[in-house]
């Protein structure tokens, strides 16, 4: 008849135990890779939203600056001259043009009608 081969103990976990340890290990493993990569992503988000905000304040700041700066030219630039002032110096410059010869005694007339609004 055939004999038993008597029962050794087994030492360790046995398979079983081996493939349910390295299962935990594995998910572990992931849980933890996956946790510093939201982490690094979320980090980037927030350095890209702060830059964003900078520069968005820049702008502001640059467009305040530009309109304070056309408000003091508007305030620092000299009053138009008086017509009258105007007109008579273009006249005197048509004048002028007729006595060097450029214009003609008509061309004088016309323009000078012109001016008068005649």
């Amino acid at each position: 008849m055939l004999r038993r081969r008597a029962m050794v103990p087994r030492r360790g976990r046995g398979l079983v135990g081996t493939v349910a340890r390295t299962a935990v290990i594995a998910g572990t493993a992931t849980a933890t890779a996956n946790a510093v990569s939201n982490r690094q992503m979320n980090r980037a988000q927030a350095k890209a939203d702060e830059q964003a905000e900078s520069d968005s304040v820049a702008q502001l700041e640059q467009q305040v600056a530009d309109l304070q700066a056309q408000q003091v030219q508007a305030q620092v630039a000299p009053p138009a001259a008086a017509p009258a002032n105007d007109l008579t110096s273009q006249l005197a410059q048509l004048a002028q043009l007729q006595q060097a010869g450029v214009l003609s005694q008509a061309e004088f007339d016309a323009a000078k009608a012109k001016l008068l609004g005649l």
